[in-house]
């Protein structure tokens, strides 16, 4: 943490935050209101809302790369180690070798020394693959088995993956089927309160669909829950979960990968969440 000059007092960022000291070195429980607009104190929460912004923006690059399976350089992951923002997102996740196997837990990075893993073992190793692979959790047999490992281990993962919820795709779906209802008739007081959900969680909101952009095996595919394109104030509900191909084509739900399953109900059983149960108890 460097100190800086504004006006007869030092600031400096901490966890995020400016905090100021006076001439004395004494800290101060807060900023004096005579530096909101000094230009050191200005530049310094510009700095801060720019660190904000770049940390979720690394998570988020780091979860698209595990939700739609994309393979990532090794020299990528080995030079954006070093910032910790990316450092923090890529942090104890578990990667994969070229056979799909589980390598081991991601703890460390460089162009010189490789990756370092804690492997199913709970010792270190190095690998330098051309290739990373960040597994997406339906992917992992040994999903719980992992997942309790990493608590043994005390690793916390920033980006959702061992702890994300997977639905599997059940074996008995009718292969005829053209949308699946699970989560369809999640009653929603106005549309814009659905629409809001549905961008709060993440997901776009296009011709009275949200949807969830995804890829699996190199094919672009779209999840789709229809909520509705009319007056905003007006009574909707979710509609059932489809899916389409790059081109707008509709699938059937059983000509779709374990991923786009995963993820499509994902967002199915989000939207739903946050239906208006005080209706609902009133109608049983």
């Amino acid at each position: 943490m460097g100190w800086v000059t504004a006006g007869d007092y030092e600031v400096a960022l901490d966890a995020g935050k400016v905090v100021c000291r006076n001439a004395a070195g004494r800290r101060l429980k807060s900023v004096p209101v005579k530096l909101a607009d000094d230009p050191a104190v200005v530049g310094l929460r510009q700095l801060a809302e720019w660190l904000e912004r770049h940390e979720r923006q690394c998570l988020a690059d780091v979860e698209r790369w595990m939700v739609r399976s994309l393979p990532v350089p090794f020299a990528v992951i080995a030079r954006v180690w070093p910032d910790p923002a990316w450092r923090s997102a890529l942090r104890d996740l578990v990667v994969t070798g070229p056979d799909g196997e589980v390598a081991g837990f991601l703890r460390d990075a460089g162009l010189d020394r490789g990756l370092g893993l804690v492997d199913l073992d709970g010792d270190t190793v190095r690998i330098r693959p051309d290739l990373v692979r960040i597994p997406h959790p339906v992917l992992l047999d040994d999903l719980e088995e992992l997942r309790e490992f990493a608590v043994e281990l005390g690793l916390e993962q920033r980006a959702q993956q061992l702890f994300r919820e997977v639905w599997h795709r059940p074996d008995d779906l009718d292969s005829d089927a053209h949308a699946v209802e699970d989560y369809a008739g999640g009653a929603f007081k106005e549309l814009r309160f659905l629409q809001a959900r549905a961008t709060q969680l993440g997901y776009r909101v296009r011709g009275g669909d949200a949807v969830c952009s995804l890829r699996e095996d190199g094919r672009a595919i779209e999840a789709r829950v229809w909520i509705g394109d009319y007056d905003t104030y007006m009574e909707t509900e979710t509609g059932p979960l489809t899916f389409t191909d790059g081109s707008g084509r509709a699938l059937r739900p059983g000509q779709v990968g374990p991923v786009v399953w995963s993820e499509g109900m994902r967002m199915a059983a989000a939207l739903y969440a946050g239906r208006d149960v005080e209706d609902e108890e009133k109608a049983a």
